[in-house]
């Protein structure tokens, strides 16, 4: 049973490049300044960062978020059999939402958390992006993660998620309660790609076009991490992060009780008590050329 969708939201079908619709919220705000695409976290149906985007819109940046394929709304009726690479969800349907928001009367913006830190150096639009602002952006190798999440990682990569994906055809990751199921092609990539200290950076089966896709980027970027992230904390995002080479980069590590939280985690920086994160996000948006320093 879907969930139902938020009461300011409005449904729009995205055609991807190859064909395929996905399914995505648009917020509008009544007289905007910018737009703003949300680019998500693996597994994390766009419903989660709804309140981040009712926020945008009081600010007024008319957001939109989106459902890769394969998860929440644009979920197929079995996941058993759906083929689809993990870079669908870059090349395709976060491109076909950057189209969707583009104007030429105003600018555009995007949001990422973890794998959207990822996508946004994959995108063949990626011109089209004025500022990029992401949160728990990291490499994914378990080495950069505390001592105590290593093992927990390592059973899920070698024991669990094999053993789950050969009795479905799909990782079952909501049986482990960590968000939505995913199709086997975004386990199998995720999985080979999280053995590397770099992530695909190091992959030598596509390092090299990764790279080339990378360079292109010359957008400002902020990159921010709380401390208590144990799956992508600063050490992990600094090791990913390298690889925009020729963008403007400022990393970010965010201490939750300075900021008056109790933690932050992997998935605090949408919960609604991340406000004052978001208002830093949007007070950088907002800022004038030159003044971009977050």
């Amino acid at each position: 049973m879907k969930p139902p969708l938020p009461a300011g939201a409005t449904p729009v079908a995205l055609t991807t490049y190859d064909g395929t619709q996905i399914q995505a919220l648009r917020y509008d705000a009544d007289a905007p300044r910018g737009h703003i695409v949300v680019a998500g976290a693996t597994g994390v149906p766009q419903l989660f960062y709804r309140a981040f985007a009712e926020h945008a819109v009081s600010r007024g940046f008319s957001t939109l978020t989106l459902d890769y394929r394969g998860i929440g709304l644009s979920r197929p009726a079995s996941l058993r059999g759906f083929r689809m690479n993990y870079l669908d969800w870059a090349h395709q349907d976060l491109a076909a939402a950057v189209d969707a928001m583009a104007d030429e009367r105003l600018p555009l913006y995007m949001v990422g958390h973890s794998f959207g830190g990822h996508a946004f150096g994959l995108l063949p639009n990626v011109e089209r992006v004025a500022r990029f602002y992401t949160f728990a952006t990291g490499a994914g190798w378990h080495g950069w993660m505390p001592s105590s999440e290593q093992w927990r990682v390592r059973l899920l990569w070698h024991v669990v998620a094999p053993l789950m994906t050969a009795w479905s055809g799909f990782l079952s990751w909501s049986r482990l309660g960590m968000g939505e199921d995913l199709p086997y092609g975004v386990y199998r990539d995720w999985k080979r790609w999280c053995s590397f200290p770099r992530y695909f950076f190091d992959d030598p089966a596509i390092a090299e076009r990764v790279r080339r896709r990378f360079d292109r980027v010359r957008t400002p970027i902020v990159a921010a991490n709380a401390i208590d992230d144990r799956w992508a904390p600063p050490a992990s995002r600094d090791a990913f992060m390298a690889g925009y080479r020729n963008a403007a980069l400022q990393s970010v590590d965010l201490v939750p009780r300075s900021l008056g939280l109790e933690s932050i985690g992997h998935m605090g920086y949408f919960r609604r008590n991340a406000q004052p994160l978001w208002d830093d996000v949007l007070a950088w948006f907002a800022a004038p050329a030159g003044r971009c320093a977050a």
